[in-house]
């Protein structure tokens, strides 16, 4: 499928949208905007690309209203506390994540206005405690949940195999087919897909595969440990910036 990039109609408004890409960790960082009130979100924003987002958002002449996180990842760290700094947006995660930094912690089913879009929140624990996908018109925003032909580990954190089966399978494959997927990542060019195609193709849990063949999938796999990990889980649970240190 093409990228989609530019202003798209949906439900009768105008929606800004674009897909923005980090090399270093295969990072996608969404741009969901409002035309009509300049309203604008970043969904996983990266510390180290914070200088090019404001350059965008004064060049649309956007107002970054919220900077809005899929989990507390362990392979990057977060540009939100840095566009709070600079921008004065507010930074979403969910209440599970561990990152109390946060200016608004959210749960399953919570419904974020944006201007004229509506962004819905949906729990998908597996990959962390504290995942959550943005469910906006006909996409699905997945961070590491849900990958194209693949998911995210569950090996590290706190990983459960059978909670992700779960989260996927009964808060992702249950959107319409043709429900756009924009994952957290992508290691091999791919930049969308649907959930049609995921249910159907999806090595992992696709073509009906049981919760047991998943989980058994998942134990098997033998990754390498992630390199930011050290860096970025002690950082993003302090909303990306340096944990304070207290002198004596």
């Amino acid at each position: 499928m093409a990228r989609f990039d530019g202003f798209l109609i949906q439900r009768s408004y105008t929606m800004i949208f674009k897909q923005l890409f980090e090399p270093d960790t295969c990072t996608y960082t969404y741009l969901l905007g409002c035309d009509r009130t300049r309203r604008t979100v970043l969904i996983d924003p990266v510390a180290n690309e914070v200088e090019n987002y404001i350059g965008r958002l004064k060049q649309l002449d956007l107002n970054l209203l919220y900077t809005m996180e899929t989990h507390v990842h362990a392979d990057h760290i977060t540009g939100s506390g840095l566009l709070r700094e600079h921008l004065g947006s507010k930074s979403v995660v969910h209440r599970d994540a561990g990152a109390m930094c946060a200016d608004l912690l959210v749960t399953d089913g919570i419904l974020l206005q944006v201007g004229d879009l509506e962004i819905e929140v949906r729990h998908t624990p597996g990959h962390t405690n504290g995942c959550v996908s943005y469910v906006v018109g006909d996409r699905v925003f997945t961070g590491d949940a849900l990958f194209i032909g693949g998911c995210g580990r569950t090996d590290f954190q706190q990983g459960d195999a059978g909670r992700l089966y779960d989260s996927i399978t009964k808060k992702l494959f249950t959107l319409p087919p043709d429900t756009l997927v924009y994952p957290g990542h992508d290691y091999n060019g791919n930049t969308v897909s649907s959930i049609k195609q995921e249910m159907a193709k999806n090595p992992r849990l696709g073509a009906g595969k049981s919760r047991e063949e998943f989980i058994a999938i998942m134990n098997e796999l033998d990754l390498p440990y992630p390199k930011y990990i050290d860096q970025a889980l002690p950082a993003n649970q302090a909303c990306g910036r340096e944990p304070a240190v207290r002198h004596g």
